[in-house]
């Protein structure tokens, strides 16, 4: 009989998670926006009536705990909740998420997004200049983000974050970086977990008033 180490068992689950996002992630489909996480992730319903979660391409907008992330969730809501869209998936990312540019009405969603100054154009993938020209406007327009003198880019917060979290991710009773099979806040051992739950892993059961903020007892 042949035994599977722990860790085997779960590098297993998490290739299973992302082959089935992939699979996803290449040709077109379309849906209705059930939830906007923050302001460059949602959730689609699809013709099959699966939840897909969808990170929007070559954008990054701000993290919970950063000041404009409530302003970013919202601009994304007013453009695309409830909305029938278009989604151009193009990769997976590690969350298990389709990765894709985002059509609503013939609008652009991630490009949109920059333009509000809602989001930074995400340099690390990002290769449509549009972009970077909208980035541009909206920084000499003050939209946004913009507005305050020296905005954080989201990369650069998740890494401060990730720096000073690091004992809290070194506890095996916490949460890790993998979304796993929680889905009630009776099952969350903290509010950063539960935040991670939500934004990461797109666990919608967590935020019923859909304020952004889960398990209200934790957080």
């Amino acid at each position: 009989m042949r035994i599977f180490r722990r860790s085997s068992v779960a590098a297993l689950i998490a290739s299973l998670v992302l082959e089935a996002a992939s699979a996803q992630a290449g040709p077109s489909f379309g849906g209705q926006v059930s939830a906007v996480l923050d302001g460059d992730s949602i959730t689609v319903v699809d013709a099959g009536q699966r939840e897909v979660q969808v990170r929007l391409v070559q954008i990054d907008a701000p993290e919970f705990g950063q000041a404009d992330w409530q302003a970013s969730r919202q601009s994304l809501s007013e453009l695309l909740l409830g909305r029938t869209v278009t989604v151009e998936g193009v990769d997976a990312d590690r969350y298990g998420r389709v990765v894709g540019r985002v059509w609503r009405d013939g609008t652009d969603a991630s490009l949109e997004q920059v333009r509000r100054g809602m989001a930074w154009v995400y340099r690390q993938y990002a290769a449509d200049q549009a972009y970077f020209r909208a980035e541009e406007d909206a920084r000499k327009e003050r939209r946004g983000l913009w507005s305050r003198p020296h905005p954080v880019p989201p990369w650069r917060f998740r890494h401060r974050a990730e720096t000073g979290a690091s004992r809290f991710q070194r506890s095996p009773s916490k949460s890790t970086a993998k979304c796993g099979a929680k889905r009630r806040c009776a099952e969350m051992v903290s509010c950063e977990e539960a935040r991670f739950y939500l934004l990461r892993c797109g666990v919608k059961s967590l935020d019923r008033d859909g304020d952004g903020i889960p398990c209200e007892e934790l957080c």
